[in-house]
């Protein structure tokens, strides 16, 4: 089992150049201790999971009840929505932030990721533990690992065929290929069971089975098979692009370390690779907290909830330190991560 992404803070205590790599975060951390932002949210996680439970199931009455019709679909943008909130919990889950009893937190991730989801608990959790740890970082960072888009100039050198195209008009097709991401998930879970030991291969391939067998026997069941895959494609890809909305902004278009001599501690690892967008409670619900990307990645077990409390600390901690503090609206966080994405491409587009 993956190590909870709250775990990245070790690193902090890792010497690099005979400087504590902690130096500089150290009283930053003791300041959110005091003030006890690391505490668990216990209530506010229990009402998040039950509104969403109960508003899965009046989405799944409403198909029922609205029967073999096209105006089912209107139906795929509030649970697409929905699974995004989902998707939302399961990420708390795996960062420790709900609950501090390891079997509970995998229990939850469970739930919420292969069974309702389609998406691998175990698989995400070793995927994003390792972006957390290195963000942004082309050879360990898996993020940002050359694949249909790549993001630095000697990833897009290596280009040929097809993927060499891609690479000229990434930044054109990126959220069109966010359609296809709530399918490659999917994908990707079921492929990373092979990796898996026996018990934990048994039980999450059971609940991804489980998952799928539900999700196409309610539509089954309920719409003609036209208009079931009608619903599935469209749901599926405004789950996928919700889920690139939320992620996009957050690290593309950033600093990008040195693969050849990383020397940042935690603190500027963290705030130099990440972006926050700025925004209210609705910018907050959208985009499930990780507009706080900077706190969340310093603090990744932080509850949800206190992100935005952890804000004003952080941002002062960086003023004093000179250390550069990324914050920006949510069309422009799109415009920076897309401008990147051309630039990375401009040399193959030049040839």
């Amino acid at each position: 089992m993956p190590q909870p992404a709250a775990a990245v803070l070790d690193g902090s205590r890792a010497r690099t150049g005979g400087t504590s790599a902690g130096s500089e975060f150290a009283p930053l951390l003791r300041t959110v201790k005091d003030r006890g932002l690391l505490g668990r949210r216990n209530a506010w996680y229990a009402r998040v999971i039950a509104g969403n439970a109960l508003a899965l199931a009046a989405v799944v009455t409403g198909l029922v009840a609205v029967g073999d019709s096209w105006w089912a679909l209107l139906l795929a943008v509030p649970l697409a929505v929905l699974f995004a909130r989902t998707a939302f919990i399961g990420h708390d889950a795996g960062h420790a932030q709900i609950t501090g009893d390891k079997g509970l937190g995998r229990l939850i991730g469970l739930v919420h990721g292969n069974l309702l989801l389609g998406l691998g608990y175990s698989w995400w959790n070793a995927k994003h533990n390792r972006h957390h740890a290195n963000p942004n970082h082309v050879d360990k960072d898996p993020d940002v690992a050359a694949d249909v888009l790549v993001f630095s100039s000697g990833q897009a050198g290596q280009r040929r065929g097809l993927r060499r195209w891609l690479t000229r008009n990434q930044a054109w097709l990126f959220f069109p290929l966010t359609l296809l991401e709530g399918v490659a998930l999917k994908v990707h879970s079921f492929r990373d069971l092979r990796r898996q030991p026996p018990r934990a291969r048994l039980v999450e391939g059971a609940l991804l089975v489980a998952h799928v067998a539900a999700y196409a026997g309610l539509l089954i069941t309920v719409l003609s098979p036209g208009r079931a895959l009608a619903f599935a494609a469209l749901h599926q890809a405004l789950f996928g692009l919700h889920l690139g909305l939320a992620f996009a902004p957050n690290h593309k278009g950033m600093e990008m370390p040195d693969p050849d001599g990383d020397h940042w501690g935690h603190l500027r690892r963290q705030v130099l690779t990440s972006r926050n967008i700025r925004g209210g409670a609705l910018t907050d619900w959208f985009l499930g907290g990780l507009n706080y990307q900077i706190e969340h990645h310093l603090f990744p077990s932080m509850p949800r909830p206190h992100l935005r409390l952890a804000q004003p600390l952080v941002r002062a901690h960086c003023r004093e330190l000179g250390v550069p503090y990324a914050e920006t609206g949510l069309v422009d966080s799109y415009r920076q991560a897309l401008r990147h994405l051309h630039e990375v491409g401009e040399p193959l587009r030049t040839r």
